[in-house]
């Protein structure tokens, strides 16, 4: 008796149970709040897990000394610089609106770390500035008007 109530209760049962077993939808939502749509309580954790992982050290930053503290001589040396940089482009600006008195002369000029060349050319004159530390240069051409 045992054996024939298993076999027609146990189907039974089974399929009236799977009856009412419903499938529901899935839906994406994005973790990182820069996604549109991401939870925004989770921005500080995700900064904070992306900071444990950084094992890299920014070299520009050292630590025995302050990144926002500059030495003294080496910022004056760039305030000088960019004060006779300044002058220079005061100079070309008069020659340029008719000012003689300001001209550049023509010639090679050693300027804290600028190596400066006024050569004047058929139609006006060339300034070449070249950085004696990167070796970057820069030249600037000035028509006569």
């Amino acid at each position: 008796m045992n054996q024939l109530l298993l076999r027609w209760l146990l189907p039974i049962l089974l399929l009236s149970g799977a009856h009412q077993a419903t499938a529901q939808d899935l839906v994406y939502e994005p973790k990182n709040p820069s996604f549109g749509g991401g939870n925004t309580f989770n921005y500080s954790w995700l900064l904070s897990s992306a900071q444990a992982q950084n094992t890299i050290a920014d070299p520009a930053i050292s630590s025995s000394s302050n990144p926002f503290q500059q030495d003294p001589l080496k910022q004056f040396e760039q305030n000088l610089n960019q004060q006779i940089l300044g002058q220079l482009a005061q100079r070309l600006i008069g020659n340029q609106l008719g000012n003689q008195n300001q001209g550049l002369k023509e010639g090679s000029y050693s300027v804290g770390a600028y190596n400066i060349n006024v050569v004047p050319t058929s139609g006006g004159f060339s300034v070449q500035i070249t950085d004696t530390n990167t070796g970057n240069q820069t030249t600037v051409t000035i028509p006569y008007f």
